[in-house]
């Protein structure tokens, strides 16, 4: 029934369009010297613009299934467009397209000295759709910080309708509050099973809105339902502390599936990279290979590995310390011990004192990215 109402509705605007051609080829026809009148009678007339109608009603009748094929198409890609752009974006694009066309509306009545119809109507039409386009495409760029400062001015507004202000006494980061100021942190899932992050979080000196993307809270759950039991482990302990931040400080669920550029990116930190970059955020993470290539990529990273060795205990050359060696290291001389914090020490010609505690002299330490190692010898 309702094919058959649109093939119908699609037909009589065929016949209007053949009824309003055979008007404009008369309009034509009088504009070149000649009376339409004189050559064709009222009736005439009438009856030829019946023909129009008919034969423009066939072809439209006809190209029916054409024309439903290729509309559900083009409503098929704006729906894939739309499904794309999130609600926040499509807010500020429509108010940065009205402000455009207002700014254009100003500019045109510039032109109202010009006495060429068509050069007015042509910088007319270029100042609409070039103003229009302009102020869609920085509205949508610049949502996050609109929508940042409108958050802001509300608060503060609210805060002076209530005639409090903000104690000074307040801790910077205190239990409970969410931080809206500041470079987005946002987590890798590397940062979240250690777990070290929320006890630096509880020491005040992580500031700025903490971000979860959404992709990493589906490798936690895929972790954490690993038929490995360590992995699944892991997983769990990561959710674990996802929870507590939380509770404790409060995130920001990232989703990225308004993002059409991130759907198209299959690798996790791939992505994790791109999102820093349409955020202008940093990454909080302890992977080394990921903090290299994040590098590369000109990515704030936040090395939660590197700053426990910035914080490490510094050792000097000729100190001597106790140390209990563990096993053989990679030469055959070679023992190694490691130190409550993880770091590796390897001690010349300690073979035969394995699995006992012993004094040695430091005699080198390396410090990489990827950690501290400290090289020692047996105290004589």
């Amino acid at each position: 029934m309702f094919k058959k109402l649109t093939r119908g509705l699609v037909t009589l605007l065929g016949a209007i369009v053949g009824y309003g051609f055979f008007e404009l080829l008369g309009l034509w026809y009088s504009k070149s010297g000649n009376n339409l009148d004189a050559t064709f009678t009222e009736g005439q007339q009438i009856g030829i613009g019946i023909v129009f109608a008919i034969i423009f009603g066939i072809i439209f009748f006809r190209l029916t299934p054409a024309i439903r094929r290729q509309s559900v198409k083009v409503a098929d890609n704006i729906e894939d467009d739309l499904r794309g752009v999130s609600a926040k974006d499509l807010l500020t694009g429509v108010a940065g397209l009205i402000l455009g066309l207002l700014i254009a509306l100003l500019l045109t009545q510039i032109y109202a000295t010009v006495r060429n119809v068509y050069l007015y109507t042509s910088l007319t039409i270029i100042t609409y759709v070039s103003l229009g386009y302009l102020g869609v495409v920085v509205a949508t760029k610049k949502s996050s910080e609109i929508f940042r400062l409108f958050m802001n001015g509300r608060r503060q507004n609210s805060q002076m309708a209530q005639g409090g202000q903000q104690n000074q006494e307040t801790p910077l980061f205190s239990k409970g509050r969410k931080k809206s100021d500041g470079v987005p942190k946002i987590f890798d899932t590397s940062v979240i099973i250690d777990g070290r992050i929320a006890e630096i979080m509880k020491t005040g000196f992580l500031e700025g809105p903490i971000v979860i993307p959404e992709f990493v809270l589906v490798e936690l759950r895929h972790i954490a339902d690993s038929s490995d039991s360590l992995k699944r482990t892991r997983g769990r302990r990561g959710l674990d502390i996802l929870n507590k931040i939380q509770d404790d400080y409060g995130i920001e669920i990232y989703n990225t599936d308004n993002e059409k550029s991130l759907r198209e990116i299959p690798e996790v930190d791939v992505k994790l990279l791109k999102l820093a970059q349409l955020m202008n955020g940093k990454v909080v993470t302890n992977d080394f290979n990921l903090n290299k290539v994040a590098t590369i990529n000109g990515v704030g990273v936040l090395n939660i590995n590197e700053l426990a060795n910035t914080l490490k205990p510094v050792v000097l050359p000729g100190e001597e310390m106790t140390v209990t060696l563990v096993k053989q290291g990679k030469d055959n001389s070679q023992a190694i011990a490691y130190l409550d914090d993880g770091t590796m020490i390897v001690v010349e010609d300690g073979r035969r004192m394995i699995g006992k505690t012993t004094r040695i002299n430091v005699t080198s330490v390396l410090q990489t990215s990827a950690g501290r190692m400290i090289f020692g010898r047996l105290k004589r």
